[in-house]
């Protein structure tokens, strides 16, 4: 059965130490790290802690920003980036989560030139390192200030254009899961993921991402599984829920209801 992780952004008020413990507790093989905690851990501790554990990390979130609309210039979102690659490096990270950066002002054209620049110099480091970069695709509702990349198509198109087994992409079920026609094209896209971002949501798209626990809103979970590893998917699965129901008293309970889910949908696979 593939790897299934938590991200520490569905426990977002538990710290590095109680994700670790409990994430171990509820039967978890595998983390999906958030940069914030690892910092407040202190990094050369966490990196120890976490390989301590045997936890596998799935992903590491995140890098980029490379448009400037978080006010950092894009030498520094670079050199952040290549800092945040020998962390994935150092931890055996399955990929480096990549968020391009909001539009800012910038027409389609000088975004992406922004992004490719930083890809020349990144993917060397990555090559090196030996470390997958996961670009983060969002539904248009919800990019905003993260990412100007809105769509699946647009995505693998760029990913193309580079030719890199170190170039991959998130696929987010928050953001693409209940598309019709990506589900039917599952067998393209499995190839160019690099993780896939398990979560369901019940509310109409928004800047506010609110998710719900799996199996409870508008996503197939059983047909999205079930659909990658029939398309040949080999990687891993990381449950990333946030909003208004993903609150510190359901915490185990997410533990719990999203490895069950998980694992349902597996079994009905290899059943099939």
């Amino acid at each position: 059965m593939p790897t299934l992780s938590m991200n520490e952004l569905t426990t977002y008020r538990w710290s590095l130490e109680e994700d670790i413990q409990r994430y171990q507790q509820a039967g978890y093989e595998g983390i999906g790290v958030w940069r914030q905690k690892l910092e407040d851990y202190g990094e050369e501790r966490g990196v120890d802690l976490l390989v301590e554990s045997g936890l596998k990390v799935t992903n590491l979130m995140w890098a980029g920003g490379f448009t400037g609309n978080d006010g950092r210039r894009l030498t520094e979102c670079i050199d952040d980036a290549v800092h945040a690659i020998r962390l994935a490096a150092a931890l055996n990270a399955g990929c480096l989560v990549i968020y391009a950066g909001g539009r800012n002002n910038h027409t389609y054209r000088n975004a992406e030139k922004l992004l490719r620049g930083a890809l020349d110099e990144l993917l060397r480091e990555a090559e090196d390192a030996e470390v997958d970069l996961a670009l983060e695709p969002m539904h248009p509702a919800c990019a905003g200030d993260w990412t100007f990349l809105s769509d699946l198509e647009s995505t693998i198109a760029l990913i193309d254009s580079y030719d890199s087994p170190h170039l991959k992409l998130v696929f987010d079920a928050y953001h693409f899961g209940h598309d019709r026609s990506v589900m039917a094209n599952l067998e393209e896209l499995a190839p160019y993921v690099g993780v896939v971002h398990l979560s369901d949501f019940n509310e109409p798209h928004s800047i506010d991402t609110n998710r719900c626990p799996l199996g409870e809103g508008r996503v197939e979970i059983d047909t999205l599984v079930q659909g990658l590893l029939e398309a040949g998917y080999e990687g891993d699965f990381d449950v990333e829920l946030r909003g208004s129901e993903i609150h510190p008293s359901r915490y185990q309970e997410l533990l719990t209801g999203s490895r069950r889910c998980f694992e349902s949908a597996c079994a009905s696979y290899v059943g099939s």
